[in-house]
């Protein structure tokens, strides 16, 4: 055989990674399924009327949560052979295990029902994500139903938990600060929740929340506004130039929870943060917990979701704007080098206990 036809000859198949990488497709078919199932019981309130590990039918499950009761038998069904729920045939019964529970429910530490809502919600925009795939450019904030309520629901268990305990004390000197009154600003705010928290937390102290999104902001608003928090405001804001419209010196804290990497020009972002600090301010963000190159990620455990979730929507969405398209997995990496270029001159990066999936940064001018 000559050199040529060498080189166009196919390579040899390994038929035992053939029937690997086959097991494996099959069995992440059926696990994807199995999240489909838990996103609709998390939204639906079955997983929560199944909390309590009693045994039920699907008649009794379908009166207790008000839902049609043959769309109930046939989730149960589902969730049986899924081995969510345990199911007695003699009784016709079906039951939650309080390990299960413990998981997908309020009942434990963390609700891992909430990330199941991620990849049908991601779904929803996967024809327009094909099209960027030909033509460039992304999809807009307005294209995601229900985006900012999932996230709520996320930061709601890696954020607010911790954010006394955990998160403000990364800056042993911000507690007492806060006490006695100082100006904080959050940037990609979202539904506001945390800060909602410590302005009830610091009453003393004045806040404000900035997003691009008019849903999210109107809901924050609205929520504050009930709750008597005369101390806190919201406003709709396009941050791409904040790097040239950010108030000099005005805040002493700048927060930002998982919102850099999807912003259009996060540089210019970060720019901004630097220039609205004043002498001896801080700035607190959590972001990814990452590599900023590929081989570095290999072992991460939430990788291939991540990536996902950044073609699916952060660096989508940053690229409908003329952004950057810094994408979810920028990294610890290509992080230092822009908190650098923005004229952080103190970085320091933490890792908490309960949060694998993000890094929580301290930076000071």
């Amino acid at each position: 055989m000559t050199a040529q036809a060498q080189a166009q000859a196919p390579a040899a198949i390994d038929a035992t990674r053939v029937a690997g990488f086959e097991s494996r497709f099959v069995a992440a078919l059926n696990e994807a399924a199995m999240l489909q199932l838990v996103s609709l019981a998390h939204r639906s309130g079955l997983l929560a009327h199944l909390a309590d590990g009693e045994p039920v039918t699907s008649s009794e499950l379908a009166a207790k949560t008000k839902l049609n009761e043959r769309y109930v038998r046939e989730w149960l069904g589902g969730a049986t052979v899924a081995a969510l729920v345990e199911h007695d045939p003699q009784t016709l019964t079906y039951r939650l295990p309080p390990e299960h529970a413990a998981l997908l429910t309020d009942s434990g530490e963390a609700n891992l029902a909430v990330y199941a809502q991620y990849l049908p919600l991601m779904g929803q925009v996967e024809d327009d994500v094909l099209e960027c795939f030909h033509h460039g450019g992304g999809v807009p904030y307005t294209r995601y139903a229900r985006f900012h309520e999932v996230m709520a629901e996320d930061s709601g268990q890696t954020v607010l938990p911790v954010l006394f305990d955990a998160i403000l004390p990364l800056a042993p000197e911000l507690p007492a600060r806060l006490e006695r009154g100082i100006d904080v600003l959050d940037l990609g705010c979202g539904r506001g929740l945390a800060l909602m928290k410590l302005a009830e937390r610091f009453p003393a102290s004045r806040f404000t929340g900035y997003d691009l999104s008019r849903e999210a902001i109107g809901w924050a608003t609205e929520r504050a506004a009930r709750r008597g928090l005369s101390n806190l405001r919201f406003e709709e804001r396009d941050l791409s130039d904040f790097d040239l419209t950010a108030p000099a010196q005005r805040y002493d804290l700048v927060t930002t929870f998982d919102a850099i990497h999807d912003q259009a020009h996060p540089l210019n972002l970060l720019k901004g943060v630097r220039r609205t600090l004043r002498q001896g301010g801080v700035y607190l963000a959590q972001d990814i917990h990452s590599s900023s190159h590929h081989h570095g990620d290999r072992d991460h455990p939430m990788g291939t979701l991540l990536y996902t979730l950044s073609i699916m929507h952060c660096m989508s969405v940053s690229l409908a704007q003329g952004g950057e398209g810094l994408g979810t997995m920028w990294g610890r990496e290509k992080a230092r080098e822009y908190f650098g270029k923005a004229g952080f001159g103190s970085i320091e990066v933490h890792q908490l206990p309960h949060d694998i999936q993000n890094d929580y940064w301290v930076l000071r001018p």
